[in-house]
C-alpha cells in the first residue's frame, strides 16, 4: 500500500516507521521541510539501533528506509495514494485546511485518516466535500512500541472503511479496536476511572499521593500510580482530558473533575517535564520521604470482625493466626484486643456505630486480595494513635519464611483506597460497553495494550465476581451518597442474570 502521512512530528514519524517496517511505501510531508529532513532522520537513527539491538538486519533497516519517500508538497498529486494519515497539531481549523487540500489533490478513492486524539471525528469529516472517506487512526506514542490502535468511524463513514483499517493496522503488527466517535475515544475514556478516583481520594484526605500511589501499584498490581501517571503524562494534558471528557458526556458525575488540578495546572506543577508535579523531580530535587517504620506492639490481642460464615473475616484470622498474631476468639472483642473489620464498601465507623464496637481500638482493613506485600488499615477520627501503631504491627506479621507485610495507614473512608480505584475502573468501563461505545473484548484489549494494566477493566471485575462487584457499587453508593458511585445498568444486569462482567450478552439483532 502507498501511505501520505501529513504531519512530521513525534506522531507522524512514529506512523512513518510503523508503516514503512510493515512493507508500505510511505510518503512523509510536512509544511516545514526541515521537519521532514529531521523526521527522516530520526527514523533511520531509530532503524540502526534496531540493527544494533538484533532485532533487525541491515538489510531490513536499508529496504525500510528505501520506502521512506520524503515530499516536498504535501498538496502534489498521488494517483497511487491509497490512504492519507494525517498528525497535524490538534485544532480543529487546522485540520479542515490539511484535508480541504488533500481532497483537491487526490482521486475519490483516497481513504483519509485522522490521528485526533481529542476532536470529533465526524466533525473533522464534515468540513469535506465527501464525508464518507474519513475515519479516525488514533494511535498512541511512541507508535512503534506502543501496539494498539482505536479505529474510529465518524458518523458518515462508510461501512467498508473501518474494515478496511483495521486489517492494515492487524497486518503490520498492532492490534486495532473499533471505537465510537465520542469525547476521548476508548482509551482516554477507561483511564479516567483511576486518576478521577484518585483526585477524590486526596480531596477527602484520605491519603497523600504517595500513599495512594503505593497502595495503586502494590494491592492493585498496577505498574504506575495514578499521581506518578499523572506526572509523565503532563497535569496540563490531564486535567484538559479529564475536563474535555467530562463535558463532552454532559456532566457525567461517573467522570468528574477534581477541583484540585486548575490552581495546580496554573502554578506550573506539571509533573516531570517542569521539575515539579505531585512530586519533584531532578538532580535537585529531594529523596521520596520513606513510610514511617513499623513500631507498635505485634503481640497484642487482635480481634477479627465476622462470623465463621464469613470468608474474608475466617481469611484474615487464618492469615493473621498464621503469622502468629495472637488472635483473640469468642463472640466479643476483650477489653485490650485491638479490632480489625474487614469493609467492603462500607465504614469503619459505620461498623463502630452498628456493632457497638470499640471506637478508640477500632480499625478497618481492606479485604482486597493484594497483589504484592501490602495490606491497608483505615483510622478513624477517633482512633487511639497507640491501638493504631499496634494494629499496623499486627498486620505487618508475616508466616515464617515470608517478607514481612508493608501496612498502609489510611483515613477511614467507604471502601477504603483500592475498593474504591478499582471501582471506579470498572464502573467507567462497564458505562463505555453498556452504551455500546466499543465490545467488552475491545474495551479490555485497549486498556491492557494502552495503559499497561495486569487485566482489562471487565475482566477484572470479572475476578471478584459481578454480584460482588455490584455490591460494592451499591455500598459505595448507599454510604457516599455520591451520584459518581451510581451502579451501572451493565454490572447490575449481569449480577442479576448470572453473566459474565465480560459477556457482550444476546443483542436486539440476535433476538429479532
Amino acid at each position: 500500500m502507498r501511505i501520505r502521512i501529513v504531519g512530521a512530528g513525534a506522531m507522524g514519524r512514529g506512523i512513518a516507521q510503523w508503516a514503512a517496517t510493515a512493507g508500505h511505501t510511505v510518503e512523509l510531508c510536512d509544511v516545514r521541510a526541515e521537519a521532514v529532513k529531521d523526521a527522516v532522520e530520526f527514523v533511520t537513527a531509530m532503524l540502526e539501533r534496531a540493527v544494533q539491538k538484533g532485532r533487525m538486519s541491515a538489510e531490513e533497516r536499508g529496504a525500510t528506509v528505501g520506502r521512506l519517500v520524503p515530499l516536498d508538497d504535501p498538496w502534489a498529486p498521488g494517483p497511487d495514494v491509497e490512504l492519507v494519515i494525517e498528525a497535524v497539531r490538534e485544532d480543529p481549523a487546522t485540520k479542515a485546511e490539511v484535508f480541504g487540500k488533500l481532497e483537491r489533490a487526490l482521486p475519490a478513492s483516497t481513504v483519509f485518516a485522522t490521528n485526533t486524539s481529542s476532536l470529533s471525528v465526524t466533525g473533522i469529516a464534515s468540513t469535506l466535500q465527501d464525508p464518507t472517506r474519513l475515519a479516525g487512526l488514533h494511535f498512541f506514542n511512541p507508535v512503534p512500541l506502543m501496539k494498539i490502535v482505536e479505529v474510529v468511524p465518524g458518523a458518515a463513514t462508510r461501512t467498508e472503511i473501518p474494515p478496511l483499517l483495521t486489517a492494515l493496522v492487524e497486518s503490520c503488527g498492532h492490534r486495532a479496536v473499533t471505537v465510537a466517535d465520542t469525547p476521548g475515544f476508548l482509551v482516554n475514556h477507561a483511564g479516567r476511572g483511576l486518576v478521577t478516583e484518585a483526585l477524590a481520594l486526596l480531596e477527602e484526605s484520605v491519603s497523600d499521593p504517595a500513599g495512594i500511589d503505593r497502595i495503586a501499584r502494590e494491592v492493585l498490581g498496577l505498574r504506575m500510580g495514578p499521581f506518578e501517571l499523572m506526572d509523565l503524562t503532563g497535569l496540563d494534558v490531564t486535567a484538559a482530558v479529564i475536563d474535555s471528557i467530562w463535558q463532552g458526556f454532559r456532566y457525567e458525575d461517573r467522570l468528574r473533575p477534581s477541583y484540585l488540578t486548575p490552581n495546580r495546572v496554573a502554578a506550573g506543577l506539571h509533573g516531570r517535564k517542569t521539575g515539579r508535579g505531585w512530586f519533584a523531580y531532578g538532580p535537585e530535587a529531594p529523596a521520596p520521604s520513606p513510610e514511617p517504620p513499623v513500631t507498635g506492639d505485634a503481640a497484642r490481642p487482635v480481634f477479627v470482625v465476622g462470623a465463621d460464615s464469613d470468608p474474608e473475616a475466617v481469611r484474615l484470622r487464618g492469615a493473621l493466626s498464621g503469622a502468629g498474631a495472637n488472635v483473640a476468639t469468642g463472640p466479643a472483642p476483650g477489653a485490650d484486643a485491638v479490632v480489625l473489620v474487614p469493609v467492603w464498601g462500607t465504614t469503619v465507623a459505620a461498623a463502630v456505630s452498628a456493632h457497638g464496637l470499640p471506637a478508640g481500638r477500632t480499625f478497618g482493613v481492606d479485604p482486597l486480595p493484594a497483589a504484592g506485600r501490602r495490606r491497608v488499615l483505615a483510622v478513624t477520627p477517633a482512633a487511639d494513635p497507640a491501638a493504631a501503631r499496634d494494629a499496623r504491627a499486627v498486620l505487618a506479621l508475616a508466616a515464617d519464611g515470608e517478607e514481612p507485610w508493608a501496612v498502609s495507614v489510611v483515613r477511614d473512608t467507604a471502601g477504603s483506597v483500592a475498593q474504591r480505584l478499582l471501582s471506579s475502573i470498572v464502573s467507567v468501563a462497564a458505562s463505555i460497553a453498556e452504551r455500546s461505545l466499543a465490545t467488552p473484548a475491545d474495551i479490555d484489549l485497549a486498556v491492557t495494550t494502552g495503559l499497561g494494566y495486569p487485566v482489562g477493566p471487565l475482566a477484572w471485575g470479572e475476578r471478584v465476581g459481578a454480584g460482588r462487584m455490584l455490591e460494592l457499587h451499591r455500598a459505595l453508593h448507599a454510604s457516599t451518597g455520591d451520584p459518581r458511585h451510581r451502579p451501572t445498568r451493565w454490572v447490575t444486569e449481569r449480577a442479576q442474570l448470572g453473566l459474565a462482567l465480560t459477556d457482550p450478552g444476546s443483542s436486539l439483532a440476535d433476538c429479532g
